[in-house]
Formats: C-alpha cells, sequence, structure tokens
C-alpha cells in the first residue's frame, strides 16, 4: 500500500454528539457508528444510546440502554450489539450484560457475568464473545477469561490469564487473543472527583479506574488449544499509553511512567515495536520516538501509517498536536492539529477516516471530528 503524504490529511468537523460526554464506548457496524453510554458532566453515568451516519453526517437517538453505565466492554455479533459490565449510576461495576438488536430495535438481557467488572477487555470470533479480566466490586483487579456462546446464553469459564489486570487492550489475530497492559492495583476517587482537574492529574482510564501500578504483562491466548503463552513484556512500563497494530508489527506508544518515592510522573515520547511474525521487541532508537510527549490520546492506523493526536502532555492544558509515523522513513511526521484539543476521547477508524468523540477540554466536549485522508 503506498502511504500518503502527510499533507494528504486534514481534519474534518462533524455532527456534534447530542451531548457532551466522556468514556462512551463506540462501536461500528455496517457502517454507521453507535455511541453507547458515557459519563456527564457530574461524573454520572449516562444511558444515551446513538448512531452516527457518515453519509448524513448526523446522530440519531436510539431506544435507550436498559441500564446506565460507563466505560462498558462492546462488541457486534452479526447484527447484535453486545455491552458488556462497566461502572453504573452508584459508581460500582456491574455484571449486566444487555444486547440490542439492530434490525428490530430493542434491547433484551442477557446471562450476566460471574461477577461484576469494568474495564473488561472483549474480543468476538465466530459469533463467540471473549471477555478478559476487569475489575471487580473488591477493586482488585481480575484474571478471569470467559466465553459467551450466544446461541445458548451461557458464559463459560476458560483458563485463568497468567496476570491479573483491568483496562487492557487486547485484539484477535486469526485463532489467538492477544493481551497487552494496562493496569492494576488501587483505584483514584471517583469519576466526578477526576473530571475537571488539570493535566498532569490523570482521568480514569476508558473501561477502568485510574490505577496505582501500570502492567506491561503481554499474553496471547489460543483459541483452539485453550491455552495461554506469555510473550516478551512490554520493554517500558507505562499507564495510559496507546497500541496500534499495522501490517505485521504492534506499536506500543507514549504514555506516563507513573512516580515511585520521590519520582513524579513522567510523560513520556517512547515507542516500542513489537514484530508479529519474529516473535519479540525491536531495539527502538529514540530517533523513532513520537514528537511530542503524550498520554491519553486518540491513535489509530489509517493508510499505512500509526496516528496519535490529542492527550496530555507537560503542559497545564490539554495537548492539539496530531503526528503520523511512516514506517517505510522510521520516522514520526507533524500532521494538522486538531480542531478541539482532547484529551479522554473515544475513538474509532472508520471508511479511512479517524473518528474523536467527546472528551475533556477544561470541561466535557461533544465535538466529534475526524482525520481523514483527502482522497477518501
Amino acid at each position: 500500500m503506498e502511504v500518503p503524504n502527510v499533507k494528504d490529511f486534514q481534519w474534518k468537523r462533524l455532527a456534534p454528539l447530542p451531548s457532551c460526554r466522556v468514556y462512551c464506548s463506540l462501536l461500528e457496524s455496517g457502517g454507521q457508528v453507535y455511541a453507547i453510554g458515557g459519563c456527564d458532566d457530574n461524573g454520572v453515568p449516562m444511558d444515551c444510546f446513538e448512531v452516527y451516519s457518515p453519509e448524513a453526517d448526523q446522530w440519531t437517538a436510539l431506544p435507550s440502554l436498559p441500564t446506565a453505565r460507563a466505560g462498558v466492554a462492546v462488541t457486534a455479533l452479526g447484527k447484535r450489539i453486545m455491552v458488556i459490565g462497566g461502572v453504573g449510576t452508584n459508581q460500582l461495576p456491574l455484571k449486566v450484560v444487555e444486547m440490542y438488536n439492530i434490525d428490530e430495535g430493542k434491547w433484551k438481557k442477557r446471562s450476566v457475568l460471574r461477577e461484576a467488572a469494568m474495564g473488561i477487555s472483549v474480543t468476538a470470533k465466530d459469533y463467540r464473545v471473549y471477555a478478559a479480566g476487569g475489575m471487580g466490586l473488591d477493586l482488585r483487579p481480575h484474571n478471569h477469561l470467559q466465553h459467551y456462546d450466544m446461541l445458548k446464553d451461557m458464559w463459560v469459564s476458560l483458563a485463568p490469564m497468567p496476570t491479573p489486570r483491568y483496562a487492557a487492550t487486547s485484539f484477535l489475530r486469526g485463532s489467538k487473543i492477544y493481551v497487552l497492559g494496562n493496569r492494576r492495583g488501587n483505584p483514584a476517587p471517583a469519576v466526578r472527583d477526576l473530571l475537571f482537574c488539570p493535566a498532569p492529574t490523570l482521568l480514569w482510564s476508558p473501561g477502568g479506574r485510574q490505577s496505582k501500578y501500570a502492567v506491561n504483562a503481554f499474553e496471547v491466548f489460543d483459541i483452539e488449544t485453550r491455552t495461554w503463552t506469555k510473550f516478551p513484556n512490554i520493554p517500558c512500563k507505562r499507564a495510559f499509553s496507546s497500541f496500534v497494530t499495522l501490517d505485521d508489527h504492534l506499536y506500543s506508544l507514549g504514555g506516563l511512567r507513573q512516580g515511585r518515592l520521590y519520582r513524579q510522573p513522567k510523560f513520556l515520547r517512547t515507542m516500542d515495536m513489537f514484530d508479529m511474525e519474529q516473535g519479540g521487541w525491536l531495539k527502538m532508537d529514540r530517533s523513532f520516538f513520537l514528537k511530542k510527549r503524550r498520554a491519553d490520546f486518540v491513535a489509530g492506523s489509517l493508510s499505512g501509517r500509526v496516528i496519535v493526536a490529542g492527550g496530555l502532555g507537560n503542559q497545564p492544558t490539554v495537548l492539539e498536536t496530531a503526528e503520523a509515523f511512516h514506517p517505510g522513513k522510521n520516522k514520526w511526521e507533524a500532521l494538522p492539529a486538531m480542531p478541539t484539543p482532547r484529551c479522554a476521547c473515544s475513538s474509532i477508524v472508520i471508511k479511512n477516516c479517524l473518528l474523536a468523540v467527546g472528551g475533556v477540554n477544561q470541561g466535557l466536549s461533544d465535538a466529534v471530528e475526524a482525520l481523514c485522508v483527502s482522497d477518501s
């Protein structure tokens, strides 16, 4: 694939969300983007459920979530949207599972999780949903792995993860589920206490709460053999980083190195790269690092490039800068700035555009903006 020039990238302002929010979950199905739940400006989870049509550039309200919540795990099973766990209006994890039928326009309760949890990582394959980790009512990270069989409406426990964690990143490649990072340890105060703290106080992680320690464990579950394999740890341990896959490489980007005694937290511009064919982390020169230190930012792959935008840095305000990594040149290049600087955005790639939805500026934002390649 020909990698576009940075001049080919531009931001587009799209129809804003019907209300300001943070920690909503996004899902693409049939070329439409669904926004599920989130927190309002008081930090209270919401029951909002809307769909965005790129063709019409408009949001349409759908039947409300039966259970108001934020930071939910979501996945699509054909024409059905499954909403799992999250944080309820009492600021505690939920075990509730609900499913929306797109064709019927109706919600249905499904079999609940074995334990209440927020910050679950989900992947789906062959109409089975795999749910890994999460943080329970005891505020401890889980090592659970369970799969949901839609035909039987039943959760089945699988081999536990070697490392308990929540708010991890997971993705499917072939018949293997890759699980990386992210947080374990003691949570920070409730959402509403953190929403408007200036940087560098970070918000709770999407789908979980801020934790005391980051996790750099990298583990892979084989769906066919039902076994876990430990992969080499992420070289640099940090929280609020992002993971992006592009071709046969996995990129671990930026983040916050959390301070120990007498050490301040530090924003990073580190980039680590994992070769999925060779099964190892590559030695990275500092010239490969991000141009800007950042954490809690938007990231994704777009037209053969790795993209990062916004987030928090050393400044007392959120970042507006964006940059793109060119794998052939092995360097980062500046992109046009985000029209609305934000951190804690929800994001999704659709139709060759990276959407940044909601998030936090000085307060909550309703902004929806897309970084697109000009010929798309």
